[in-house]
């Protein structure tokens, strides 16, 4: 089997704790030679200065690709432009073109009465303001919000045909919703790259309230599968061999690259690509 072209998300740390988690994190995964890692905004854009920080400080010290997270939550078009020109400024080129989650407490998104309404008008400004890399997300269980499924489709064919390159989809359980996914946009006619996202779990808990809140499907067997490795204390055993059995299903099926949501966590995404054959090829210096 092909070695996959992985990549990571990491978010921007709130505390002193949290800088040396997020680092340690770097340190253990950027030796697999990821081809980029991105850093994410916080709902509601709550994280927007901490994320221009993190990424210009990752990209001057890491030699890692760094990917920033744009959202239009509450924020003008100037604001939100902004703040690409400054991550340009630092030398980053690649952007993660995201609507953003609504603000904690609000019943759904908003839009900034001088923002961007939608992913799409960011897209189309970020591609007239020219010279970044485009990344979207994508959906292959229905996102809670759209109407159908068939929209999700839809709608990343028109992110697409706004000037993104490539998409990184909301994470899933099972092989087959990526799949189905993949074929309907085949049938839509887009033929850009669409990467699955791959979250290890690392607390199920917390994973089922992601997926709830995010409408990612939970097959039953999964539940009942973490239920019972809660009970033996074998949950990172079961998240490992999941994650991997997963990861390899995806590969057979013809998927060559891999997007990882770390959640600052590496050990469980470590263990996942040393068993897809993705070993440390290169060293990290000068994180600072």
């Amino acid at each position: 089997m092909t070695r996959p072209d992985i990549s990571f998300e990491f978010f921007p740390p709130r505390n002193i704790e949290a800088t040396f988690r997020l680092w340690d994190t770097v340190q253990a995964l950027s030796p697999l030679g990821p081809r980029f890692v991105s850093v994410t905004y916080g709902a509601g854009g709550t994280t927007r200065e901490l994320t221009r920080d993190v990424v210009a400080t990752l990209h001057k010290n890491s030699g890692l690709k760094v990917a920033a997270h744009l959202t239009c939550v509450d924020a003008t078009r100037e604001e939100t432009l902004a703040i690409a020109r400054q991550f340009k400024d630092a030398g980053v080129n690649d952007i993660v073109a995201l609507r953003g989650d609504p603000p904690k407490g609000a019943s759904g998104f908003t839009p900034h009465p001088e923002g961007f309404n939608s992913s799409i008008e960011l897209i189309e400004a970020l591609r007239e303001a020219g010279d970044f890399t485009i990344r979207v997300g994508a959906y292959p269980d229905k996102h809670p919000e759209a109407p159908t499924a068939t929209s999700d489709v839809e709608y990343l064919k028109r992110k697409f045909d706004a000037g993104a390159s490539e998409a990184l989809t909301q994470f899933f359980f099972e092989a087959e919703s990526f799949f189905r996914f993949r074929d309907e946009c085949e049938k839509a006619g887009i033929d850009k790259p669409i990467v699955p996202g791959i979250l290890p779990i690392e607390n199920w808990k917390g994973a089922r309230r992601f997926a709830e809140a995010t409408g990612t499907k939970i097959p039953a067997w999964v539940i009942e599968a973490f239920e019972k490795a809660e009970r033996d204390g074998r949950q990172d055993l079961l998240a490992t061999a999941m994650c991997t059995e997963l990861c390899n299903e995806l590969l057979e099926g013809g998927v060559d690259k891999l997007h990882f949501y770390t959640l600052n966590r590496p050990e469980l995404t470590r263990d996942v690509c040393y068993a897809l054959g993705v070993t440390p090829d290169n060293k990290l210096e000068n994180v600072a």
